[in-house]
Formats: structure tokens, C-alpha cells, sequence
């Protein structure tokens, strides 16, 4: 750990205050669909439909992103990233209509989110820590995500108590806005340093299209989005649909949050020790074990927490593991974009749980569907990452040999 804070100490740090800050606020997003749907009458799709399209148009842009902070540094475009992703919380606060809302939480929010969060954050960390301490680096800083995630659910469950839906959103709009700041504290090493010889634009790209694994992984991280997403933004509603008390539903995602401040440290670890796709197969089968589980087993607090551990533990622990197995291909060039591209995929799957989610229990009544849904997936992203191999492409094999 020392060795690690001495090479990218600073750089770690702001890192992980300025994904704590962003993906702990907008974990707490489903922690609003109560209160905005009752007050204007809306069904559950219209609030889950803007969180969707938030996370559809973030992934959607990520890849620019990525390569745009690749080319003029991290710093610049968080600090972009970090006025927008405040300007849309601001506008939400006072989003009356289906419209302002998916301008304000879905295409603001989502172009902010994707320079303040894991592609580029990421991108950035893995440039500057040493190859044998990349993956526990990314773990490092993907587990402050979740530590935010801790804190900012009952923080905003409190400010929505205390100050109104619209007021709680105004003050998590001042909380964004430290991020500015923060952004001072990051610094990208020379693309040249960092990740060898030169290489454009078109023939990253080229390289990575070619590469059959690459799109494997890609396809495995859909599964990843569409389950995160569906329980991030459905879960409260639908344990009170169960009867329990509204709280309990916060406690657990603030549980998911603890827990995967353990899951995801213990992740990156991992990947330094072993075969990452090996973890991501492993990993993806036990979401399923612990959704079926839960789904199977009768709704109480005891559950609901113990699904809030379960998941916690296995939540974004496919962060580290996913975008270091990106950077063992390909080198850490272009991480930030190809990171992007595949996060896109991550986004899309997003995109179709939380709007799925909302869709379905308005046709049916029930989240049954979604929930075996979610089972299938992990299974199929299980057999997706199986036959990935951490092998550096012929160019990185090339400047090893040299």
C-alpha cells in the first residue's frame, strides 16, 4: 500500500472523494421515484424511464468522454463533467412535467456522470499506478464509489424528510459542486509515458473491434448494468409493495453500498492474484444464487438485509476486474475510451432495467418478471466471460519482447 500511495497517492485521493461524491448521489436517485410520481401522478415508468434514459445517454456519451480526457487530461473533463452533473440536480429540484424531468436527471445528469465517474476516474488511475498495483488501484477508488453510496443514501433520505424532495435536491446540487475543486487534485501521466508509443484514434479502435474477447466482455458488462440499475431504482418501491416500511428499503441499498466497499477492494486485490475473467464468471453466478434466493424466499427485514449484503458484497466488484482486464489487452493508452466503449454496453443494459423495471409493474403489478429476468442474465453473462483470456494484443506482446 505504501509503494501505491507513493506513485499515485494524490491522485488516488481525489479520485475516490470525486466518485464518492458522484456515484453516491446518484445511487440515491430511486430514493426520489416515491415522492415525484405521488405529487405530480405520474405511474412508475416516467421517473423510471428518465433514470434510463440518464444512464443510456451516460453511456452513450462515455466513449467520447473517454477519449476526450485520454487526449486533454482527466482533470478538465471531471471539472466539465462535475458543472453539469450540479446544473442538472438544480434543474431537477423543479422538474414539473415527464419532459424537464428527462432533460434535467436524464441528459444532464447522464453527460455529467460520464466525466465523473468510472471510465474516465478509472482511466486516469490506471495510468498512473504501476501495472502490478493497477488492479488493486482501481479496486481502491471503485470502493470509495460504494463508500459514498454508504453515506449519501441516508443522507438524502434525511434531506428529503427534512427539506422536501425538490430541497434535497438542491442541496445534493451544492454537495456535486465540491467536485470542482477536487478535480485539481488529478493529473494523467503522458499518454507516450504511460501506455508506449503513440497510437491514433482510428487504430485503437481497429484493434479493439477485431478483438473477439474485448466484445465478450462488453456483452457480459450489459448484465451488470441492467441488474444494478433495476434494484438501485426498484428495490424501495418494491419492498414497500411487500409491506415493509419505506426505510428498510434505504437500508438496504446503504447496506449494498457498506458491503461493496469490501466486495470491490477485494476484487482488485483479487485480480492481481488471478485470471480477472475467471473472477467475472464466478462473480456473475453468485448474483444469480443471491437474486434467486431472495426472490424465492419469503419478504422480511431479515431478507431484505441480508439480499442487501449478499449483493453488496458481489455489486460493482466487476468495476476493477472489468476495465483491468480492457487495460491487460490493450495498455492503458487509450483506456479511458475503450473503458468507454465498453461501459456503453454496461449503460444499455441500464437503460433497459430501470425502464423495464417501471414498464413492466405498470402492465403487470409485479416485479416478478424483472427478478427472473435478472436470474437469467446472470447466467448468460456467466457463459459470456468464460472463454476471455487475459493475453495482451500482438503490439503489447511486440514492446514486451523488445
Amino acid at each position: 500500500m505504501s509503494s501505491l500511495w507513493r506513485h499515485c497517492g494524490w491522485m488516488l485521493l481525489g479520485s475516490s472523494l470525486i466518485l464518492a461524491l458522484s456515484l453516491g448521489i446518484r445511487h440515491a436517485f430511486g430514493l426520489f421515484l416515491p415522492p415525484m410520481s405521488a405529487e405530480f401522478g405520474w405511474g412508475r415508468e416516467v421517473f423510471a424511464f428518465a433514470i434510463a434514459l440518464q444512464n443510456l445517454i451516460w453511456g452513450l456519451v462515455q466513449p467520447f468522454t473517454g477519449a476526450l480526457a485520454d487526449r486533454i487530461g482527466v482533470a478538465k473533463v471531471s471539472l466539465i463533467g462535475g458543472v453539469l452533473y450540479a446544473v442538472g440536480l438544480g434543474l431537477m429540484a423543479f422538474s414539473d412535467s415527464p419532459a424537464s424531468l428527462s432533460l434535467s436527471a436524464g441528459l444532464l445528469i447522464g453527460i455529467g456522470l460520464s466525466g465523473t465517474s468510472f471510465s474516465v476516474i478509472l482511466g486516469a488511475v490506471g495510468r498512473v499506478a504501476p501495472a502490478d498495483k493497477r488492479s488493486q488501484a482501481m479496486g481502491i477508488a471503485a470502493a470509495a464509489g460504494s463508500f459514498g453510496q454508504f453515506v449519501m443514501l441516508p443522507g438524502s433520505l434525511g434531506l428529503i424528510a427534512w427539506l422536501g424532495w425538490s430541497g434535497a435536491l438542491l442541496a445534493l446540487a451544492v454537495l456535486i459542486a465540491l467536485i470542482l475543486p477536487l478535480a485539481r487534485m488529478l493529473r494523467s501521466e503522458a499518454p507516450s509515458a504511460a501506455g508506449g508509443p503513440a497510437q491514433s484514434l482510428g487504430e485503437a479502435l481497429r484493434e479493439a473491434a477485431a478483438h473477439g474477447h474485448y466484445w465478450l466482455l462488453a456483452l457480459g458488462f450489459f448484465v451488470c448494468g441492467f441488474q444494478v440499475v433495476f434494484i438501485g431504482v426498484h428495490l424501495p418501491a418494491y419492498l414497500v409493495d411487500q409491506g415493509l416500511a419505506a426505510g428498510v428499503g434505504t437500508t438496504v441499498l446503504a447496506l449494498v453500498g457498506l458491503f461493496n466497499i469490501v466486495g470491490t477492494y477485494s476484487a482488485g486485490w483479487l485480480g492481481g492474484c488471478y485470471a480477472k475473467p475467471r473472477l467475472l464468471v464466478g462473480l456473475y453466478l453468485l448474483r444469480g444464487v443471491a437474486i434467486t434466493a431472495f426472490f424465492l424466499a419469503p419478504v422480511t427485514e431479515f431478507t431484505a438485509y441480508a439480499f442487501g449484503i449478499a449483493m453488496g458484497l458481489l455489486w460493482l466488484s466487476t468495476v476493477p476486474l472489468t476495465n483491468g482486464t480492457v487495460a491487460t489487452l490493450f495498455g492503458v493508452r487509450n483506456l479511458a475510451m475503450l473503458g468507454g466503449i465498453v461501459f456503453l454496453f454496461h449503460q444499455i443494459g441500464s437503460f433497459f432495467g430501470g425502464w423495464l423495471g417501471g414498464w413492466l409493474y405498470d402492465r403487470t403489478g409485479s416485479y416478478a418478471l424483472v427478478w427472473q429476468i435478472c436470474i437469467a442474465l446472470s447466467l448468460v453473462a456467466a457463459l459470456l466471460n468464460w472463454p476471455i483470456r487475459e493475453r495482451p494484443v500482438a503490439r503489447l506482446a511486440a514492446q514486451e519482447a523488445a
